[in-house]
Parts: structure tokens; C-alpha cells; sequence
């Protein structure tokens, strides 16, 4: 369901402030963190777009 992907969205977003903080900070590891975060969001984002088009497509 589309939801579910989106809640998984809004965790690994959530997931990521505390290190983007830390980042902004000059915490070279925390960026590391971040970048990879960044990166698991554009996967978890994809996956909601994938979803709506699924529905879409079945007409749901």
C-alpha cells in the first residue's frame, strides 16, 4: 500500500535528523551518515512514486 511506503519515507527522514544536525556541525562522520541516508530516502521515495503509479495504472 502506498502508505506504508510513505510512513517508511517519514521514519528514515525522521532517522536522519539527529545527523544532519551533528553534520552541520563539522562532524565528518555524521556527513557519511547523512549522505547514505540521503540516498536510502531517494530509494524509499521511488518506491512511493512506484506505488502510485501501480494504483493508478489498476485504477484502485
Amino acid at each position: 500500500m502506498i502508505i506504508q511506503e510513505y510512513e517508511a519515507l517519514k521514519e528514515i527522514v525522521a532517522a536522519a535528523e539527529e545527523d544532519i544536525i551533528k553534520a552541520e556541525g563539522g562532524n565528518k562522520a555524521a556527513g557519511t551518515r547523512v549522505r547514505k541516508t540521503m540516498q536510502d530516502i531517494k530509494e524509499a521515495a521511488q518506491n512511493v512514486r512506484k506505488k502510485v503509479l501501480e494504483q493508478r495504472s489498476t485504477g484502485d
